[in-house]
């Protein structure tokens, strides 16, 4: 299987910016959609911006307009830029394949708390 890390988080306060990245053990990326999800304490993990191998992009309503997803498929990394943070954007993110493939394992995700 292929190994996800994500990486990126930390404590960032309301309106503020972070980056997150997420590196591929090995070349799978031009062949997949790829994904950021969500899993904020007491939810179920969501969906929250995907990328398609050609670079077509969606996201969650909630995120729209603030965050934004990338691709660097020389690099086997996704990106999530995440600007304007609120703090119900406090979740441990992962990234994986849209839809999951059972090619790639889940990785640790990172942790992202927006607070003041």
């Amino acid at each position: 299987q292929v190994q996800l890390v994500e990486s990126g988080g930390g404590l960032v306060q309301p309106g503020g910016s972070l980056r997150l990245s997420c590196a591929a053990s090995r070349r799978i990326f031009s062949n997949y959609a790829m994904g950021w999800y969500r899993q904020a304490p007491g939810k179920q993990r969501e969906l929250v911006a995907t990328i398609t191998s050609i670079g077509s992009t969606n996201y969650a309503g909630s995120v729209k307009g603030r965050f934004t997803i990338s691709r660097d498929n020389a690099k086997n990394t996704v990106y999530l830029q995440m600007n304007n943070r609120k703090p119900e954007d406090t979740a441990v993110y992962y990234c994986h394949t849209v839809p999951v493939s059972t090619r790639a394992s889940w990785g640790q995700g990172t942790q992202v708390t927006v607070s003041s």
